[in-house]
């Protein structure tokens, strides 16, 4: 664009400069108008001509390069390696301990209990019990039921029709026929019907009834029991653990060598020609430059083994005694009275009514006129008679009765007795006797031996074989692609405005005094 506008700066003063040595030579003494057989200048020749030439530009263009580039890869490495450890191995000794003992000696005894036991007493009794039951009577019916019937009665009927028969030119006619046809119309009739309903009506009642009942009673007894159990016993011991870290390390690597295409400055040129100032652009040549360093990081592993104290448990067995709870449950017989709810059922009459629906046909006769086409043959003319035979239907009314059935349900009220049965429960006392036996405890001192387990801990060198990891690196090559900036010249058309040179050519030709 800069370069542009100094093109065009460069054609106004170029066209400044031609009009300043026009307006000399028509202004001094070589003025046209002292030259023989001259005109005046025409417009042509202070009109400016535009013409187009070329511009280089430079226009960067990135081409796409690859190269091949290492990153450091770390494998996993496991070396065998022997250490001597340390292992506790726990031996059981016994020891004899004297120790007293109570020895519960246990006697059964028996008593005399009396008590006393309900003892029911059942009694069977009957009662009559009255209810109404509605039973239902059906009485039939009958209605009779008029309603109208058209039924159809045909008539064969004759006439002459007249046609002739001539030369085969066969003629196309119409005529309309009249015929009556009964339609068929249905009307929609209703009626009310009363019927009788039974409506259950139920009664509720109550009755108490007693039963006897066993109610649990619960005693608490104690026992003593010995039971064993693991005391825990805390202690510590160092062990060694393989540990380690990750590391930095940080690499630089010198940037890769591109190249470049660069232009050198051009200049300004007077064209005799064209009568204007044309750019030339300068030579382009080849750089060799280098890009900036980068850094690559990577992570090294630094083994590291390290003692740490971890605490232990070990459990030694002890005897205990405790006292344990144990629950004893006797039955105690109770009576009682609870409430029991039936229903009883009770009919009762209700009237309803009801609306039927029914259908009534009546024929309707309608005069119906249909168009019917036939052809006529001209022959050799003669002239012939043909009867036809048609049947008209007429419709009659007839009146038909008939006899519905349908039946009538009356509810009548009947008394029924009926015996119920039922139970009664007395409860009797009775005295009886048992014998409870119960035992007594009485305690005898026993001296007992006992061998009392106890552990030590006995410790056993040995050597195993460990893993240790160890990282390793590698070199694993990798392609990478980067973008080259490199400068292209092309030529771009640019439009000149000047004064035409034509013009001027001409007038120096007409006029003696241009030298």
């Amino acid at each position: 664009m800069k370069s542009l506008q100094g093109v065009l700066t460069l054609a106004v003063v170029a066209i400044a400069f031609s009009a300043t040595d026009a307006s000399g030579a028509y202004f001094g003494a070589a003025s046209y108008r002292h030259c023989a057989g001259t005109t005046p200048a025409s417009y042509c020749c202070a009109k400016q001509q535009c013409y187009t030439t070329t511009k280089t530009c430079k226009e960067v263009v990135y081409d796409q390069q690859q190269y091949t580039c290492y990153k450091t890869v770390y494998d996993t490495v496991y070396d065998e390696q022997t250490v001597d450890c340390v292992k506790n191995v726990r031996e059981t000794h016994f020891r004899e301990c004297n120790y007293t003992v109570c020895k519960p000696v246990y006697e059964t005894c028996y008593r005399t209990v009396n008590y006393t036991v309900c003892k029911p007493v059942y009694e069977t009794r009957t009662k009559d019990v009255c209810y109404t039951v509605c039973r239902p009577v059906w009485e039939t019916r009958t209605k009779d039921v008029c309603y109208t019937v058209c039924k159809p009665v045909y008539e064969t009927y004759t006439k002459d029709i007249c046609y002739t028969v001539c030369k085969p030119v066969w003629e196309t006619r119409t005529k309309d026929v009249c015929y009556t046809v009964c339609r068929p119309v249905w009307e929609t009739c209703s009626k009310d019907v009363c019927y009788t309903v039974c409506k259950p009506v139920w009664e509720t009642r109550t009755k108490d009834v007693c039963y006897t009942v066993c109610k649990p009673v619960y005693e608490t007894s104690y026992r003593e029991v010995c039971q064993t159990i693991c005391r825990p016993v805390h202690y510590t011991k160092t062990v060694q653990v393989c540990s380690g870290h990750w590391d930095t390390q940080v690499t630089e690597c010198p940037g890769p060598v591109i190249t470049k295409v660069i232009q050198e400055p051009g200049c300004w040129v007077w064209d005799p020609c064209r009568c204007c100032c044309v750019y030339q652009p300068g030579e382009c040549r080849t750089v060799e430059v280098q890009c900036p360093p980068r850094r690559i990081c990577r992570k090294i592993w630094v083994p590291e083994v390290e003692e740490r104290v971890i605490n232990c448990v070990r459990y030694e067995q002890d005897v205990v005694t405790k006292q344990v709870p144990y629950t004893t449950c006797r039955m105690i017989p109770e009576t009682r009275t609870k409430t029991c709810t039936y229903r009883v059922c009770h009919m009762t009459t209700e009237q309803c009514v009801k609306t039927v629906h029914y259908k009534r046909c009546h024929m309707v006769p309608e005069q119906v006129v249909k168009t019917c086409t036939y052809k006529v043959c001209h022959m050799v003319p003669e002239k012939c008679v043909k009867t036809v035979t048609y049947r008209k239907c007429h419709m009659v009314p007839e009146k038909v009765m008939k006899t519905c059935t349908y039946k009538v349900c009356h509810m009548v009220p009947e008394k029924v007795v009926k015996t119920c049965t039922y139970r009664v429960c007395h409860m009797v006392k009775e005295c009886c006797t048992k014998q409870v036996p119960y035992t007594t405890c009485r305690y005898e001192q026993v001296t007992c031996t006992k061998r009392v387990p106890y552990t030590v801990c006995t410790p056993v060198h040995y050597t195993k074989t460990i893993r240790v990891p160890r990282c390793v690196p590698r070199q694993v090559p990798y392609t990478v692609t980067r973008c080259v900036p490199r400068v292209v010249c092309k030529q771009v058309p640019v439009t000149v405005c000047c004064p035409a040179p034509t013009c001027c050519d001409e007038r120096r030709k007409g006029c003696s005094t241009c030298g």
